[in-house]
């Protein structure tokens, strides 16, 4: 396995499974980049493109990522959006997709409320999620970027860079 991208200079490494990468600012928790990996015994991917067009890629990467935010607590709500999907190929030859997600978290301070009044639901979070998406040697690899919106613009030139930086490489045997 191989992976060429930019990390930001203030990232801390952590390493989970051996299927993820982790980089997390020390400064603003909320900041982080990770790398995703698809299983090799159950992925046989050709190319990005074997994922459908870009938005089909989109809708797939947004789910997940509402997937894993599922929460147990009561009165939690997710409001999401697609806010780009496109294709590029890069100077290494291959296609990539590039996504971008807004994902908006509401909770209630009081989700045991009996009366609704009292049940009154506040912004949690609001963050910017951006994902390029590559194959090689038959397994999808995700670099995955999050933001709070907030800061987005202020990170946007640096997080695009580490976006356009991201390639795979074939695994030398």
């Amino acid at each position: 396995m191989a992976i060429l991208f930019c990390i930001p200079k203030t990232g801390s490494k952590s390493v989970g499974l051996v299927q993820t990468f982790f980089f997390r600012d020390p400064f603003v928790l909320d900041e982080n980049l990770s790398v995703e990996l698809s299983s090799p015994s159950s992925s046989r991917y050709k190319s990005v493109e074997d994922l459908g067009p870009p938005q089909l890629a989109a809708e797939k990467v947004l789910k997940q990522y509402l997937t894993e935010f599922m929460s147990t607590r009561l009165g939690v709500r997710r409001e999401s959006n697609i806010l780009s999907a496109s294709s590029r190929v890069a100077d290494d030859g291959r296609v990539y997709y590039q996504v971008e997600v807004n994902i908006k978290s509401y909770a209630s301070n009081n989700e045991l409320a009996v009366m609704p009044q009292d049940r009154i639901q506040r912004l949690e979070w609001d963050r910017r999620y951006l994902s390029v998406l590559g194959v090689e040697n038959n397994r999808l690899y995700e670099l995955r970027l999050q933001s709070p919106e907030n800061m987005f613009t202020e990170e946007e030139k640096d997080l695009r860079e580490v976006m356009d930086s991201f390639r795979v490489l074939k695994a030398m045997d």
